[in-house]
């Protein structure tokens, strides 16, 4: 590299270093540091004690929970929780049907008897306990022979930490990995199985804007619902039964008695599931040139053909309406993200970061060495998992598909139920089968023959257009051919499969692999063909796996010591552990110039709807809006209710739901989205730009008391009612 071009890059670093800290609320900061940021939370503006968030199980934190890829907050004593319609919707479509949809008509239940279960695998996880376990874990995998030998050692000794962590009753525990592996710490959460929807406004509320408002400000959605938790009637978790009680909390969440305003403190504690903002150069530009815009056009193929199919059979629109959220809320996410890396020149900022921190290295002569060869291993692995990137992705999606991701992942669980349970591979024990029985269970609601037919055609004939050095033998010979015909032979076969009744996949999660190998059904005879080859290149990740163990700990050190040299406040990236991020409600000026107000209000509601879906506001809405009934609940300041707000808050995917706090730890609302400018900041912080957007708690009790009416929920909320 060029010295002259690696000190420009220096400079252009330091000074967006230094507009970083002045201008933005950067960080997801796991706990273990709040001592560190005591000074700027209070600077921020947070009343309380920073040694009162502290604790972790204590109020408000212990308030926190999370469902598994979305954050919640209990808001009662008897167990209730609130959290993002969109977080809910996954429960709300496991009980719709064309003839009751609750996507459409939403559940108000008046009584226990009419909450609905969130389905077998709906999980609460509240915390109990973070360990810090990294002696442990370095020296298991410090003593191993080699990569594959690493891989396996941190699988050994994660098995052994978890289940003595869970040998109480009615605890999961997961570890987690921090700084590339630099710190491991072993969570404690109780596991509440059974999980019930208790009210999820109509979906013209719920989701008012729809995709065309997704990622977007000005926002004027209800992003909101409620769960309960249930357990058994001695206190314990449980899984659904009729007779099961309500959970009680040790702590729940009070609604503000303050108004929210512009520049007033919030903080938000939650689950956010994964940034790269460490992540090397060329990761980037994979992701960029490669995996965003690939997996984008993938899913808009996607949802395109479910909808065409969906338009001619309700029963394929209701079940796979999910399904094809999921897809559209990632596709348009990728194409933010793209977009806001060419605006921001995410690629130049990573690449001058990564020549600083290597430029800082060779200064430290011998000592810097280790760190340089551990980057350049990186470099040389990435290199190595791109070789068989597109064959990754079509055998991962394809595994995904109805019948042969059954077959797959039933199979695999009788090969590994033949060994002791603690030689299993992991997702595989008997703590995880609960889980994978609820999967075999709730398939039923997310599945038509005909349209996972569609969805297997797509991705065999991805298959086919693979490079032949990316092709896998054993479904070659499966497919026995080369082109649509076999594609569409092979759809044939697999509709013969039995295994889209519910009874025959419980037949076969008891089954022994013997009787899989003699089986004929189709989607058994692929997955006993394809397996031996699907177990060879999990190995070869595992390989990689191991070889990434023992890098990028070590130039993540140094990027670290790095900054620490520079002055810069370091956090890990997010990995879906519990974290705090803090800041001030606060406007922004769009890239056309326009600015942007921190709250949208009632009358912007109604002037956005057109009558026509995703803005069909209902009738009730629009009235209470046009005779001004606010119920009490208007900010005087904005002479009418509030709907959503902005602040300068660090989120990504996973603090959806999360509670958004004020100064005095009260609720305030719910996180759901950021702004279409700030996504790109998963990888590269945005100052300028960077916006949390959340749905005001006022809205909230506006919609349930004027709109589509809970007094009863309202009532156990604690919340006067005008």
């Amino acid at each position: 590299m060029r010295m002259k071009a690696l000190a420009a890059a220096i400079a252009a670093v330091a000074v967006m270093a230094t507009i970083g800290t002045a201008q933005a609320a950067e960080g997801m900061w796991v706990p273990q540091q709040l001592p560190e940021i005591a000074v700027p939370l209070k600077k921020a503006g947070l009343k309380l004690d920073p040694k009162q968030l502290a604790d972790l199980t204590g109020d408000p934190m212990g308030a926190v929970v999370s469902l598994g890829g979305c954050t919640a907050s209990f808001v009662s004593p008897q167990g209730l929780v609130v959290t993002n319609h969109h977080c809910a919707y996954g429960a709300i479509q496991l009980n719709s049907t064309p003839e009751k949809n609750l996507m459409r008509d939403g559940l108000n239940a008046a009584t226990p008897a009419a909450e609905l279960s969130a389905g077998p695998n709906a999980r609460i996880y509240a915390l109990d306990s973070i360990v810090d376990v990294s002696d442990r874990v370095k020296a298991a995998i410090a003593a191993a022979p080699d990569a594959l030998g690493r891989t396996r050692a941190l699988e050994t000794i994660e098995k052994q930490l978890v289940a003595t962590c869970e040998t109480g009753v009615g605890y999961r525990c997961r570890l987690y990995s921090f700084a590339g592996g630099n710190t491991y710490r072993l969570f404690k959460n109780l596991e509440i199985r059974d999980v019930r929807l208790v009210y999820a406004p109509p979906g013209s509320i719920g989701n008012y804007g729809g995709e065309i408002d997704n990622w977007m400000w000005p926002r004027h959605t209800g992003d909101f619902s409620f769960y309960r938790a249930y357990v058994g009637k001695d206190g314990r978790p449980a899984a659904y039964a009729a007779d099961n009680v309500p959970y009680q909390p040790k702590h729940w969440l009070k609604f503000a008695d303050k108004p929210l305003g512009a520049g007033d403190f919030v903080m938000v504690a939650g689950y956010p599931g994964s940034t790269s903002r460490y992540a090397l150069a060329e990761e980037f530009d994979n992701t960029a040139t490669w995996a965003y815009p690939t997996i984008a056009e993938d899913y808009k193929q996607l949802v395109a053909l479910v909808a065409a199919e969906g338009a001619r059979d309700p029963d394929i629109a209701v079940k796979y309406a999910s399904t094809v959220r999921g897809w559209q809320n990632a596709l348009k996410n990728y194409d933010s993200q793209l977009a806001g890396f060419e605006r921001t020149d995410a690629a130049t900022i990573k690449q001058s970061d990564e020549a600083a921190v290597l430029v800082w290295l060779a200064q430290q002569g011998e000592a810097g060495k280790p760190a340089i060869a551990a980057h350049d291993q990186l470099i040389a692995l990435g290199r190595q998992s791109r070789a068989t990137r597109e064959r990754d992705l079509v055998l991962a999606q394809l595994g995904n598909t109805g019948v042969i991701g059954s077959a797959t992942t039933l199979y695999r669980t009788a090969i590994e139920r033949a060994k002791p349970d603690a030689e299993r591979e992991q997702g595989y024990q008997q703590r995880d089968y609960p889980t994978i029985e609820g999967g075999i269970k709730q398939m039923e609601r997310r599945y038509v023959p005909a349209m996972d037919a569609q969805l297997q055609r797509f991705w065999l004939n991805e298959y086919i257009k693979l490079p032949a050095a990316q092709h896998v033998a054993a479904i070659d010979k499966w497919l026995d051919g080369d082109d649509a015909k076999a594609v569409d032979r092979a759809v044939e076969r697999l509709g013969k499969s039995k295994l889209g009744d519910t009874d025959e996949r419980m037949k076969w999660f008891a089954a022994d692999g013997k009787a899989f190998e003699k089986s004929k059904d189709p989607a058994l005879r692929y997955a006993v063909a394809v397996m031996p080859d699907l177990l060879r290149i999990e190995q070869e990740k595992k390989v990689r796996a191991g070889e990434t163990l023992a890098a990028r700990p070590l130039y993540l050190q140094a990027v670290a010591d790095y900054k620490k040299s520079k002055g810069q406040f370091i956090y890990p990236d997010a990995n879906s552990s519990l974290r705090i991020t803090f800041g001030n409600v606060k406007s922004y000026t769009k890239l056309d110039g326009s600015q942007q107000q921190p709250f949208t209000k009632l009358e912007e509601v109604a002037a956005k709807a057109t009558g026509v879906e995703p803005f069909d506001a209902p009738q009730p809405l629009l009235e209470a809006i046009a005779k001004k009934r606010y119920g009490g609940l208007a900010d005087k300041r904005l002479r009418t209710v509030p709907v959503n707000f902005l602040s300068d808050l660090d989120i990504t995917g996973g603090n959806s739901g999360s509670p958004v706090l004020d100064a005095r730890g009260k609720l305030v609302g719910l996180a759901f989205d950021g702004n279409w400018e700030s996504v790109s900041s998963n990888w590269v912080f945005d100052p300028v730009m960077t916006r949390m957007i959340s749905v005001d708690q006022r809205y909230m009790r506006w919609i349930m008391q004027e709109v589509y009416p809970a007094p009863q929920l309202l009532k156990e909320l604690g919340v006067s009612v005008k």
